[in-house]
């Protein structure tokens, strides 16, 4: 096998763990697989049989549905100490849904994308159905991922702009790197994230950036709501509850890999 084929085999079975990953615990078939994956079924066969081998994936032999496997939770916890963002976060999201009322979010850095990892539900009766768990966005798009991607260097953003430049003409044809570096001027100079209604009509959001020790981004804590609550000068209010919070949570993270290291 030649070195091109081989990275590309690499390539499309991590892929595939992505996706049966992003399952969570429903499992998916085979066909499911070969739909999202948009490889052949003997392609994704081979592919799930090796990650079978490696532990990193399981098969229910009643319902042959395919799920993640025991190895792939060993190293999901191994990671925890730099990765363990929910862990850390999933109480002050909580806070912050009771405080505002609202939506709130925590959301990972994935490379050039974010991730939902936990919706946690405010008593404002009319809710928002802006962004739920799992969902995966580029950065820029929607407040928390746009609050990521300005808390990262000029250079940063224009590696990320260009690893999403096909995703936004397909998925988001309504923004552009213009676009995203105007908003990433504007969030820079407030000092925290807003997405206007851009992504659903009438739902808002405001966002601030998660660091680790380091700098590097961890991820975001972010607030939706319907637009007529996120008027100023409530936007700001929200936005200093988010901060009080990621500066609780970025103390953690700091101990945490203390004491890991």
């Amino acid at each position: 096998m030649s070195p091109v084929s081989g990275s590309q085999a690499v390539d499309r079975a991590l892929t595939l763990l992505q996706i049966a990953g992003r399952a969570g615990g429903r499992g998916l078939a085979l066909s499911d697989l070969i739909v999202a994956s948009g490889l052949g079924k003997p392609t994704v066969r081979r592919l799930m049989l090796a990650l079978i081998r490696g532990g990193l994936v399981e098969q229910d032999p009643r319902t042959r549905l395919y799920h993640l496997g025991e190895e792939a939770y060993v190293l999901g916890t191994l990671a925890t100490p730099r990765h363990g963002l929910l862990e850390i976060a999933a109480d002050a999201v909580v806070r912050l849904a009771r405080a505002s009322g609202d939506t709130a979010f925590v959301n990972m850095r994935r490379g050039s994308a974010a991730v939902c990892l936990h919706r946690e539900e405010g008593a404002f009766p009319i809710r928002t159905h802006a962004l739920e768990t799992g969902a995966q966005h580029p950065l820029g798009i929607g407040a928390g991922s746009l609050a990521m991607l300005s808390a990262l260097t000029d250079a940063e953003v224009d590696v990320v702009l260009a690893d999403n430049a096909a995703r936004l003409a397909t998925d988001y044809p309504t923004y552009d790197a213009d676009l995203l570096r105007s908003d990433v001027a504007a969030t820079r100079a407030r000092g925290f994230a807003l997405n206007p209604g851009r992504i659903v009509g009438g739902s808002w959001g405001v966002g601030v950036a998660l660091r680790r020790p380091d700098g590097s981004v961890a991820g975001a804590l972010s607030i939706a709501a319907i637009d007529s609550r996120m008027q100023p000068p409530r936007d700001a209010e929200l936005a200093a509850l988010l901060m009080r919070e990621a500066h609780d949570i970025e103390t953690r993270l700091a101990r945490r890999m203390l004491q890991t290291a």
